[in-house]
């Protein structure tokens, strides 16, 4: 009886979720640090400054996730006012010129002089969180038009716009993808939900349409090749690299697109890096590492023991996953040009701290929700002695 208890007990910490969830980040984090070093080797005067600054990032990073993992998720759900209030006004202070940092027409940054800090980032975290904990305490409201409904849409509405003005689309046509999909796993009634969606998605583009260089970016979609030389020409570059690649790659440290023929080539469009230096099956690879992490995710959800922590894993795991999503499908070639980064590989501070912390909420639920309450234990042993 013993031994398979042990063995049932070894078999279970294998195959928990939580250990397969922590396997793929780090493989990913560990293989993102190499190819970033590739990437980033040719773009400056110091071939180590930026893996130098993410090597500092991914410390603090990991502090973070260390810290959410062991942290009693119940007694946070106290700080859901003040995580609301300092997530909207970190997104008003970014819009402020002199406060906010601009590049590239975006005003996303918050300069501290030792660091700059992309508020959307964490206001996404934020923005999961109250989410979670309003429904984790107003259950009653849920099915109610005003309650389970109004309030949550205009925080949502209030988080994407304040995200939407900096102008960052793709962060906000994302929070509020996840915000409604976390209504309707709240229990929200479709009726209510689907006339939202409907007008939610019209009004994004018809912002899309209106917009000259993000309707540029779409028509260049629609015709790559015909606009290879102007506003298809960073997806181009990395479909070129992602042929030059081919199934075997040219050899980490080889590629040519990351020497100034691909933009960005460190940040949003790494995966064509890892496309040309590792080829096929290494891409593919970090495909399935982010499709385990997500079924884990899935599995791991069925054991929640209340709609707060619920919701706060489900709307992590969908901020996780939908990144990479679309981040793989921008770079493929499969969607419009979208300014997001590869979780755990691309260069970029303020995402790894906020993956990171992703990833220990997941921990800390895997190991919480796998110890059964105390009674039924106190229940069991008392049955073993018998």
């Amino acid at each position: 009886m013993a031994t398979r208890t042990a063995e049932g007990l070894s078999l279970a910490g294998i195959f928990r979720p939580g250990v397969v969830i922590l396997v793929c980040v780090v493989s990913l984090t560990v293989f993102g640090v190499s190819v970033l070093f590739s990437a980033s080797a040719h773009s400056g005067a110091d071939p180590y400054y930026f893996i130098r600054r993410q090597l500092i990032w991914l410390a603090v990073a990991v502090a973070v996730g260390v810290f959410f993992s062991l942290v009693k998720l119940d007694s946070l759900k106290r700080f859901s006012v003040p995580v609301l209030v300092v997530s909207l006004a970190g997104l008003i202070l970014v819009l402020i010129p002199g406060i906010g940092v601009e590049v590239n027409g975006a005003r996303r940054w918050i300069d501290l002089g030792f660091m700059r800090l992309q508020v959307s980032e964490f206001a996404k975290l934020g923005l999961v969180f109250t989410l979670a904990c309003y429904f984790g305490t107003h259950q009653r409201a849920i099915p109610r038009f005003w309650g389970g409904f109004v309030l949550p849409s205009l925080g949502i509405g209030l988080f994407a716009g304040l995200i939407f003005l900096e102008p960052d689309y793709g962060t906000a046509a994302l929070c509020g993808a996840v915000g409604f999909t976390l209504l309707f796993l709240a229990g929200v009634r479709l009726v209510y939900l689907v006339p939202a969606c409907l007008a939610a998605s019209a009004a994004f583009v018809f912002a899309v349409l209106t917009n000259p260089l993000r309707r540029g970016r779409v028509m260049s979609f629609m015709d790559i090749e015909g606009n290879r030389g102007e506003g298809a020409y960073q997806l181009w570059q990395a479909i070129i690299a992602f042929g030059t690649g081919g199934t075997h790659g040219v050899g980490l440290g080889n590629g040519r697109q990351q020497m100034a023929f691909l933009p960005e080539a460190h940040t949003d469009f790494i995966f064509a890096v890892i496309g040309e230096e590792l080829g096929f099956f290494v891409t593919a690879g970090v495909l399935v590492l982010f499709l385990l992490l997500f079924v884990a995710g899935i599995l791991h959800l069925r054991r929640a023991p209340n709609m707060y922590q619920y919701l706060l894993v489900a709307g992590g795991l969908l901020l996780l996953s939908t990144q990479a999503l679309i981040n793989m499908g921008v770079v493929t070639g499969c969607l419009p040009t979208k300014g997001l980064s590869l979780p755990f590989i691309s260069y970029g501070g303020s995402n790894l701290v906020a993956m990171f912390a992703i990833v220990g909420i997941l921990v800390n639920t895997s190991l919480a929700w796998s110890k059964p309450p105390m009674r039924h234990t106190k229940r069991k042993l008392k049955e073993i002695s018998a």
